[in-house]
């Protein structure tokens, strides 16, 4: 398996051409797929959600990031942005090919709720299973050889960091006891290379599981025509590998502290604004080498998915920077991000790649000026749409076609849930806009949803909880807080061929 997925598929889809057109699709993550095992995998549930998707007549699954979860167990904090999440190899598949016995399988506690994830359990029961499917394989094996040479620029750095991180009782990079090794020192790391040896062969293995489920995942999908959007985090954690093997990307001090930290600065949704306390990019650095570590991310990310959906796209032109080591966000100011030179060369290194430009947040000019010089599509949010003032641009009947209309983000309440907390002058706006008396939250969740599916945006994409009526214990992740995110899972059950059947119905009605 190379790291060049799809790329001979007969069946690989072009997303640039999925995004000129009509289309509806879904925010599903891998996570809250169901399974046996305690969390969503790419194993035979993963085949089955494809076969629902295109039976409800939906062209696009987005996922959330594939990486390894990282601090409140978020995908979007990882330990390498390049790496996949081993939570997610399906060990079905593994007991398939002799390399795990069910009867060991099975005695494992993954936790004990079917509808929530229990990282701790799997944190614990999970690891174990995988060292004891890496004792039992073929380390000659051609694909697994192949698939280490091909990924070496990123794979090497990986399973060492990883060792390493193992050596060092897990703390953060910068407080390895061994400056050679926290300093990313040749010589020390070669000593490294050769006492932790085992150790990085099985996370050179493990990611070689991950990409030879996944490219049968992604190939399927296409094969049915569906097509993956990919989530690309805009930052890095600090404690990855990606800050400690390209310090000179980063605005890094000599021994890997951060000397500005992102965030953005505050709104009206937060007074404080909000310190996410990433390292910034060294963007003047990194455009010397023509931006080599960004495309060599994007092409990995391109080889994933069919479409990227680039989060917090406002910082390409403007970032918010706050000393790292001030209290707060409100200590920030803006710099100046890469602009339109990095987006022209992404547009010229993978032109027939699809993006969407995540343009929330607090925006300017400059910033529509970019997204619409970039030719990306960018998001309209139905759950912002509905101030009673009706000054909202995401109000449907402003939409050009060049935009996707989301009921709402990961980051959001499930459409249902949203309504139904509401002020009684947003509800009677929502009403009087959409020309509906419904008066339960129910029948008013129905008609957003026609409202998305009707409206001028090349693409729709509504959250699965959208359709199951599913209430605030599925919601994904709440901003600003570290706990009980990232967890939900769905019932088998509920995705059922009647289910699959409305959906259809309504989105073929609105010719998507």
């Amino acid at each position: 398996m190379s790291n060049n997925m799809g790329n001979n598929s007969e069946s690989r889809i072009s997303g640039g051409e999925m995004l000129r057109s009509r289309q509806a699709g879904v925010i599903m993550p891998v996570f809250s797929l169901p399974s046996a095992h305690g969390i969503g995998t790419l194993g035979k549930a993963a085949f089955e959600f494809i076969d629902f998707l295109a039976a409800a007549g939906q062209k696009l699954w987005q996922v959330l990031p594939l990486n390894p979860t990282g601090f409140g167990d978020s995908p979007y904090a990882s330990c390498s942005v390049f790496a996949g999440n081993p939570y997610f190899i399906d060990f079905d598949a593994l007991i398939e090919v002799g390399l795990l016995k069910k009867s060991e399988v099975n005695a494992v506690d993954f936790g004990k709720d079917k509808n929530r994830i229990d990282y701790e359990k799997l944190y614990l029961g999970r690891g174990n299973l995988l060292k004891k499917a890496f004792k039992r394989a073929n380390k000659e094996d051609d694909g697994f050889i192949e698939f280490t040479v091909k990924n070496a620029e990123w794979l090497d750095d990986y399973a060492l960091f990883m060792a390493l991180k193992t050596h060092f009782s897990m703390k953060p990079w910068q407080a390895w006891e061994d400056a050679g090794a926290r300093l990313h020192r040749p010589s020390v790391l070669k000593k490294y290379g050769s006492k932790l040896q085992t150790e990085i062969e099985f996370h050179k293995y493990l990611q070689y599981l991950f990409y030879s489920q996944w490219e049968k995942v992604k190939t399927y999908a296409n094969s049915r025509g569906i097509g993956i959007i990919g989530d690309m985090p805009i930052y890095c954690a600090l404690d990855s590998v990606d800050c400690w093997a390209n310090i000179n990307k980063f605005q890094l001090d000599k021994d890997g502290r951060p000397k500005l930290v992102a965030g953005v600065p505050p709104d009206a949704f937060n007074e404080d604004g909000q310190l996410w306390g990433n390292p910034l990019y060294d963007w003047k650095r990194m455009k010397r080498d023509g931006y080599a570590w960004w495309m060599r991310r994007l092409e990995q990310a391109a080889d994933m998915f069919d479409i990227i959906r680039i989060d917090h796209f406002r910082a390409l032109e403007g970032y918010w920077a706050v000393p790292a080591e001030a209290g707060g966000a409100e200590y920030g100011h803006w710099e100046n991000g890469p602009g339109l030179d990095f987006v022209l060369a992404i547009k010229k290194r993978f032109p027939g790649c699809g993006f969407i430009a995540e343009d929330l947040g607090y925006l300017t000019e400059d910033v529509h000026e970019l997204r619409r010089a970039s030719g990306f599509l960018g998001m309209k949010v139905l759950e912002f749409a509905f101030d009673p003032s009706g000054k909202s641009d995401y109000l449907p009947h402003k939409y050009d076609k060049d935009c996707v209309c989301y009921t709402g983000t990961h980051d959001n309440d499930p459409l249902g849930v949203h309504l139904g907390n509401i002020s009684k002058e947003e509800r009677a706006f929502i009403r009087s806009y959409l020309g509906t008396t419904a008066s339960d939250t129910g029948a008013l969740t129905a008609t957003v949803l026609r409202a998305g599916l009707a409206s001028t945006a090349s693409v729709f994409v509504s959250q699965m909880q959208d359709w199951l009526k599913a209430d605030a214990s599925s919601r994904i992740n709440t901003p600003g807080t570290s706990e009980n995110n990232w967890q939900w899972r769905v019932n088998k059950s509920a995705l059922s061929g009647r289910l699959a059947s409305k959906m259809r119905a309504l989105t073929e009605l609105y010719d998507r």
